[in-house]
């Protein structure tokens, strides 16, 4: 593994590199948290081990710019310090650190921190491979685009900005934010059994058609019911069941395919509705021009309430700037109303 180690004291930064090198790891340098960012922006790093003081950019300062700084890959960072007290560890986790090492470390435990960082990185594996199936699903459509990367996101930011509230922030944490980002892709799974002549019906689908088109919530949660089956408990497999079972449920019951209502609604799948809902509305399609931002959000406050729960179009309206910054990053620009 390649790891980036941060420190200005010149010692300590040789003591660690020597016992990294010795157990096969390559390494690279920093003596402050700002070279240590450099770095990371050109080149590929998936563990920092940083020390806590150090003049331009700190410890914790290097921990907030690598969780804000949008990196492709997720980054584990352990923090290096003499502090053990309880606020310290609450300040470094709330910054964003995995993992604490307190000075002056042991090879041991160095060793044994760098194999738990392994097995969560590991994880990114699974992440992929999520994706990519989830994306291989979607490549029966060749008019979706980026529809996965940008409802992923958009769940994302709406978890992030629900978990600020006091009514959800119990129930959403980090892991539930990073859960929902990669599960999300998997919420029309589904439409892999749904006939071409239906998925990809260029104009309206007629009754008999919809209801063939509905039940892809259905057969996508099925799917992922099985799997759950042969690895009960796994939490992604959980979360990704819910969202494709209920994405296209309404908070007022009239949704599919169980009519449920309210909170009824797994959190999550009420969480997607609004994603989903909101680039369906500013994608172009075969049937319509991209609507606009204001319009989609127009629509989105008219059905709160009714399509979608009130407090999430709450958190929609408090980041809708965000919204529009995710619609541009991934390629397709909101257009004019059809």
């Amino acid at each position: 593994m390649r790891i980036l180690i941060v420190d200005d004291n010149e010692l300590a930064l040789e003591m660690l590199q020597h016992a990294l090198v010795t157990s096969g790891h390559e390494v690279l340098t920093a003596t402050n948290g700002q070279e240590a960012l450099d770095i990371l922006q050109s080149q590929t790093c998936r563990l920092v081990i940083s020390d806590w003081e150090m003049p331009q950019m700190n410890g914790i300062e290097l921990c907030k710019a690598i969780r804000n700084g949008g990196f492709a890959s997720y980054i584990y960072v352990i923090l290096l310090t003499s502090r053990e007290g309880s606020e310290d560890t609450v300040e470094g986790l709330s910054a964003g650190a995995d993992e604490f090492i307190v000075k002056p470390f042991k090879p041991a435990e160095l060793a044994v921190r760098i194999r738990t960082a392994e097995r969560i990185l590991s994880l990114d594996a699974r992440d992929l491979t999520i994706f990519a199936l989830a994306k291989l699903a979607e490549s029966r459509d060749p008019e979706t685009g980026a529809h996965l990367e940008r409802v992923r996101n958009y769940s994302r930011v709406l978890a992030e900005q629900l978990a600020r509230t006091e009514k959800h922030r119990r129930e959403i944490d980090a892991g539930y934010v990073r859960l929902i980002y990669t599960t999300s892709p998997l919420h029309d799974i589904g439409k892999v059994a749904i006939p071409d002549c239906v998925l990809l019906k260029a104009g309206k689908l007629s009754d008999a058609e919809y209801e063939v088109m509905k039940t892809h919530a259905l057969l996508g949660a099925r799917t992922l019911e099985a799997a759950l089956h042969e690895h009960p408990g796994a939490k992604f497999l959980e979360m990704a069941r819910d969202i494709a079972a209920t994405h296209h449920e309404r908070y007022d019951g009239t949704g599919y395919p169980n009519k449920l209502k309210g909170e009824a609604i797994p959190l999550c799948g009420r969480i997607v509705a609004v994603a989903d809902v909101y680039d369906a509305l500013t994608s172009k399609r075969v049937y319509k021009n991209a609507f606009t931002h204001e319009i989609a959000r127009s629509i989105i406050v008219e059905g709160a309430g009714k399509h979608f729960d009130p407090d999430i179009v709450d958190a929609f309206l408090a980041i809708e700037n965000e919204f529009v910054a995710i619609t541009k990053q991934f390629g397709e620009s909101v257009g004019e109303a059809g």
